[in-house]
This record gives structure tokens, sequence and C-alpha cells, in this order.
């Protein structure tokens, strides 16, 4: 039986993986990271897809 979390066809085990998976992959697009923004794209309750947009700030002349 799934939890109302987690996606239908996964067992407990396998999405508590994927979700220390997603938790690190978070992690890893936030490290250095000043300026910018990280979008996650989830499908029937997982992680599919990280987006990170990183802005460069420039000194004034």
């Amino acid at each position: 039986m799934t939890t109302p979390n987690q996606a239908p066809g996964t067992s407990n085990g396998d999405a508590q993986r994927h979700l220390e998976e997603s938790l690190a992959s978070v992690r890893e697009a936030l490290t250095g990271l000043r300026f910018g923004t990280v979008a996650l794209t989830v499908h029937e309750g997982r992680v599919v897809q990280i987006d990170v947009t990183e802005k460069k700030r420039l000194k004034p002349s």
C-alpha cells in the first residue's frame, strides 16, 4: 500500500531512497549559488528535474 506522499507503484524503501537522492541533488544545486533560482519538476510525487538559473552580478564601471 502507498502512503499519501508516495508515488503509486513504489515501495516505502524506494520512495525513501528517491527522496534522499532528491534532497542531495537539491543541496548540490544550492551549493555556491549566491543569486538565482532552483526549480523542481515533480511528476507523480517524484522529483524528475532540477533547473538552476544563476544570475551573475557585474560591478558598475
